[in-house]
């Protein structure tokens, strides 16, 4: 079982990113997956998840409104759109799966057996 995490860089201010994570070893359709955010010196912060069929996603008060996440299982890939990035978004990314997790549980880490290996976001002028 892999996640693979792409697509972070140095941006400035205002601008968009997209994030990717392709996953291997298992199917995508049975999994939620969630993207969670550590910036230094953080706690790794739950920041979106969508669930299994694509139809629930959940987002932290922090991101909501400004990122949006989506899957293409056909594809075996998520995607976290960033749009008006804050200097605050700045952290590693990573996404992680879950077998099942809801509007309770999405942002609780300890839910979370498999993690890809992050990929960094600098919001930086």
């Amino acid at each position: 079982v892999q996640l693979q995490a792409s697509g972070g860089g140095l941006v400035q201010p205002g601008v968009s990113l997209r994030l990717s994570c392709v996953v291997s070893g298992f199917s995508l359709g049975d999994y939620d997956i969630t993207w969670f955010r550590q910036a230094p010196g953080k706690e790794r912060e739950g920041v979106s998840c969508i669930r299994r069929d694509g139809g629930t996603s959940y987002y932290s008060d922090s991101v909501k409104g400004r990122f949006t996440v989506s899957r293409d299982n056909s594809q075996n890939t998520v995607y976290l759109q960033m749009d008006s990035l804050y200097r605050e978004d700045t952290a590693v990314y990573f996404c992680a799966a879950a077998r099942s997790v809801n509007g309770g549980t999405w942002y609780l880490y300890r839910y979370y057996r498999h993690w890809g290996q992050g990929t960094q976001v600098t919001v930086s002028s």
